[in-house]
């Protein structure tokens, strides 16, 4: 299996939407930042760590199924910074040993939800 995850492998996270231009602003604000790239019209994706990439994608008849989560260092940081761009959370969970989840809900409902460990 560890062949399979050797050098080169990029990961590609696909969330669909319903209206792009839509959701674009939303994903922007939620990120700090514009897409990486845009491939097409209809599709931006978000380097969010080397080799890691957010994709969001208009396809309507996909939309709202998504869930996608990204473990960062600093969970109370990156939830403070996407709170000051007008991103709230939409649920926050607790495991045991004190690992979180806080949850945002694009206008299509797909999760995407930012993991930390405790401090």
């Amino acid at each position: 299996m560890t062949e399979f995850l050797g050098d080169g492998l990029e990961l590609f996270a696909g969330i669909c939407v319903r209206d792009y231009d839509a959701a674009l602003p939303w994903y922007e604000a939620l990120l700090g930042m514009p897409p990486t790239f845009v491939a097409h019209p209809t599709e931006g994706v978000w380097e969010v760590a080397p080799h890691r990439w957010l994709v969001v994608e208009q396809r309507p008849e996909r939309a709202g199924f998504a869930v996608q989560t990204l473990f960062v260092d600093d969970l109370d940081a990156r939830v403070a910074a996407m709170a000051s761009r007008g991103i709230e959370p939409d649920n926050e969970e607790t495991y045991e040993g004190g690992t979180r989840k806080v949850i945002y809900l694009d206008p299509d409902g797909n999760e995407i939800g930012f993991g930390g460990n405790p401090g």
